[in-house]
């Protein structure tokens, strides 16, 4: 059975950093695309970066150059780190593969205030 735990989340002020991280079991990270994703009441969950399983990255238009996806297959454990956060980065941030199998877990929330 797949499970994923998110932690890291916080509230910080514009500007500042936090990062994030997925663990994971009974998935083994390096046979699988893995995303990161976020959500805000009332939106639909986005996706917010994508690590491949060879470690390829891709990011989100609005994330770009401030976040940073990777990933330890040793410790099946992904990160997200976050740079010059926004007010606008405030969300609920998930992990799951991409495209998304598994259930989601309860995440980890990320408040930025201005």
């Amino acid at each position: 059975q797949v499970q994923l735990v998110e932690s890291g989340g916080g509230a910080v002020q514009a500007g500042g950093s936090l990062r994030l991280s997925c663990a994971a079991s009974g998935l083994p990270f390096s046979n699988y695309n893995m995303g990161w994703f976020r959500q805000t009441p009332g939106k639909a969950r986005e996706l917010v970066a994508v690590i491949t399983w060879n470690g390829a990255r891709s990011y989100d238009e609005s994330v770009m150059h401030r976040f940073f996806i990777s990933k330890d297959d040793t410790k099946n454990t992904m990160y997200l780190q976050m740079n010059s956060l926004k007010p606008e980065d405030t969300a609920v941030y998930y992990c799951n593969c991409n495209p998304p199998t598994f259930s989601w877990a309860q995440g980890t929330q990320v408040t930025v205030s201005s």
